[in-house]
């Protein structure tokens, strides 16, 4: 794919995904969604890349959707009357210009296999801050700010952010950022547990990649592929049976390839050579997730 609103940037395991409108604040585009969602979709098959930052070019993360554009700016057909029984299956062509663009990129990034942190540089209003939700960790710059800022538009939250912003902050938290509006600084994110931390602009960058390598640096690419994907969806099924039936096929299968490995290893005081890919995970990986990591968009 030709990108033209983000550059790749990789550097030992670690891909840096700069969105790069700058003259534009970054603002996002239906360009910008399908290259997102390409790249996330992508990188499930690429083991070179053991995880990702995402952060924005020049003094904004983004700025939210692009209102310059023609027409719909959310890309919407207008001319359409949808209801919720057409929404069934997401990969039929005529839901195109009815889906949210944000919702497309989040859930690519919450099937991601590989770990993603949001580097806030500044400002992320709009889907330029939900579509930090389904990352694991967002550090911010004391120059952001994150806005959930659609109440002051008459639309509502995106990207599946009502799923996503209440496992982050819980309910009451969730409800107050969305009915206030407000923008907030990196400390008041993260006083309300949005981020992480909050770090000077130099810093931004070079901490993020150093929490990178603390989590996927020496480990099983398909044991972190496991962990990131049980974490979010078994913590969201109904019945903690759910997980027990995950748990038990996921422990199967890493203790017959990497997990022997891992266990020599640390009896051996050694550092494991572990060899498996996240590009080829066990067999009811993709029944279990629905991701059979040959889609692009």
């Amino acid at each position: 794919m030709e990108f033209t609103t983000i550059r790749h940037d990789l550097e030992d395991g670690v891909l840096t995904v700069h969105l790069s409108r700058p003259d534009n604040l970054n603002a996002f585009t239906v360009e910008m969604a399908n290259e997102l969602e390409y790249t996330f979709t992508s990188v499930n098959t690429d083991d070179s890349v053991r995880a990702v930052i995402v952060t924005g070019e020049g003094r904004a993360f983004c700025a939210g959707m692009d209102l310059a554009s023609d027409g719909n700016v959310f890309g919407l057909d207008e001319s359409a009357t949808p209801m919720l029984e057409d929404m069934v299956d997401l990969d039929d062509p005529s839901l195109e210009q009815i889906r949210d663009t944000g919702g497309r990129v989040t859930l690519a990034i919450h099937a991601c296999r590989k770990p993603v942190i949001a580097a806030i540089n500044g400002a992320a209003v709009g889907i330029g801050a939900t579509m930090t939700l389904p990352m694991d960790a967002r550090l911010v710059s004391t120059k952001g700010r994150i806005g959930f800022v659609f109440g002051r538009l008459g639309i509502v939250p995106e990207a599946c952010s009502t799923w996503f912003l209440p496992r982050i902050v819980g309910m009451p938290a969730a409800l107050d950022l969305v009915y206030r509006a407000d923008i907030l600084d990196g400390t008041a994110a993260k006083d309300v547990g949005l981020v992480q931390s909050v770090h000077e602009p130099d810093d931004l960058l070079p901490q993020a990649r150093a929490l990178a390598d603390a989590w996927t640096k020496g480990r099983s690419p398909v044991s972190v592929a496991f962990i990131r994907q049980m974490m979010l969806r078994n913590s969201a099924a109904p019945d903690p049976v759910d997980a027990h039936r995950v748990d038990s096929l996921a422990m199967f299968y890493t203790s017959i390839a990497d997990g022997g490995e891992g266990v020599r290893a640390f009896v051996e005081k050694r550092s494991p050579a572990f060899t498996s890919r996240a590009s080829q995970m066990p067999p009811f990986y993709a029944e279990w997730t629905g991701d059979d990591a040959t889609s692009h968009t």
